[in-house]
C-alpha cells in the first residue's frame, strides 16, 4: 500500500480543488478478494435477489427496489443479511479509510460517525447524472448556495475504485462559490461544462471529495465498473447532515450489525461509530428526502 499524503497536503487539495486523489491504497490480494465480493452482490442485485439498489434512470433515494429496468449501483453493502458484509466491513473501517478521514475532518477517532457505504456499477444501458451537488437542490439561490457552501461539510465522502474509473465529472473550486450565471442557465445534462475535468482513477486508488462540488457521473455500459462509495461522518453535524445519510435506510438495521468478524481495535472503532450514528437519527426526528423526484 502506497504511503498517504501528508495531512496538510490532503487538506490543501481538498480545500482548493474540492477532491483530492490517493493512489494505490489497496494491496493486489485485497483488490482481488473485494472484486470477487463486488461481483457477488452485484450478480444478486441484476438478478432481483438484492433488493437495495439504485434503478435507472432515478438519480437520487428512495428508489424502486425492482431491477427490472436495470441498475446503476447496490446500497447497504454493511447490511447484516449481505453475504460478503464482513469483508466490505472491514474494507469501510480500515486504516486506509479512516486515517485520510480522521486528517480530512481534522478530528480524532472519537468524533467519527459510521454513514453508508455502496457500490457504484457498470449500468444496464448508458446512463448520466444531471449537474448537480449533493446536499444542496438545483433552485437555490445564488444568496443560498455561498451560506450553505461557508458552512462545514460534517463529513468525508469518497470513492475507491475496483477497477480504472473516468466517470465522476467536477468542476474544480466550485465546492467554494455559488454557480456561475453559464453554470445555472446550462442544460441539466450539459456535456461539456466550463472548467470541467474528468476524475480519472486507477485500481485501488481512492478519491475523497466533497460532496457538494459541483459534478455529474457518466457511465458507459460497455466498461466495467465496480467502485466503493462511502462517507464517514462526524459528530458536529446537524439534521441537515442526518438527512443526507438516513434518507437511504440504513437506520433501520445499522443497530443488527455483528461485529464479531472484527479484530478488538477494529470492532470498538466500530461501535463507536455506530452509537454516534444511533444518537443522531434519535436527535434528529423524520428527515425526509432531498430529492424524491428525481
Amino acid at each position: 500500500m502506497a504511503s498517504p499524503a501528508a495531512p496538510n497536503d490532503l487538506l490543501t487539495s481538498l480545500h482548493r480543488d474540492g477532491f483530492v486523489r490517493i493512489p494505490s491504497v489497496l494491496s493486489p490480494d485485497d483488490l482481488s478478494t473485494l472484486r470477487a465480493a463486488a461481483a457477488r452482490i452485484t450478480a444478486l442485485a441484476r438478478s432481483g435477489k438484492w433488493p437495495h439498489i439504485r434503478t435507472l434512470p432515478k438519480q437520487f433515494p428512495p428508489w424502486p427496489s425492482s431491477a427490472e429496468h436495470g441498475i446503476w449501483g447496490v446500497q447497504h453493502l454493511l447490511h447484516p443479511s449481505q453475504p460478503d458484509q464482513p469483508l466490505f466491513l472491514r474494507s469501510y473501517l480500515s486504516d486506509s479509510i479512516i486515517s485520510p478521514v480522521k486528517q480530512l475532518l481534522e478530528c480524532s477517532e472519537d468524533k467519527l460517525v459510521m454513514e453508508l457505504y455502496n457500490l457504484l456499477v457498470r449500468p444496464d444501458v448508458d446512463f448520466a447524472l444531471r449537474w448537480h451537488r449533493d446536499d444542496i437542490g438545483p433552485d437555490a439561490s445564488a444568496e443560498e448556495e455561498e451560506k450553505r457552501l461557508g458552512e462545514p461539510g460534517w463529513h468525508a465522502q469518497w470513492n475507491l475504485a475496483l477497477w480504472d474509473d473516468r466517470s465522476l465529472v467536477v468542476v474544480p473550486g466550485s465546492h467554494r462559490r455559488a454557480r456561475t450565471e453559464e453554470e445555472r442557465m446550462a442544460r441539466p445534462y450539459e456535456e461539456h461544462m466550463p472548467g470541467q475535468k474528468v476524475v480519472e482513477m486507477g485500481a485501488g486508488d481512492v478519491v475523497f471529495y466533497n460532496n457538494n462540488i459541483l459534478h455529474r457521473g457518466v457511465y458507459d455500459a460497455s466498461v466495467e465498473r465496480m467502485t466503493l462509495h462511502g462517507s464517514i461522518g462526524h459528530v458536529g453535524g446537524s439534521k441537515a447532515r442526518a438527512r443526507n445519510v438516513l434518507q437511504h435506510g440504513i437506520g433501520e438495521w445499522v443497530e443488527q450489525i455483528d461485529f464479531g468478524s472484527l479484530d478488538e481495535p477494529t470492532r470498538k472503532r466500530a461501535e463507536g461509530m455506530r452509537k454516534r450514528l444511533v444518537e443522531m437519527g434519535t436527535s434528529s426526528g423524520n428527515v425526509g428526502f432531498f430529492s424524491e423526484n428525481e
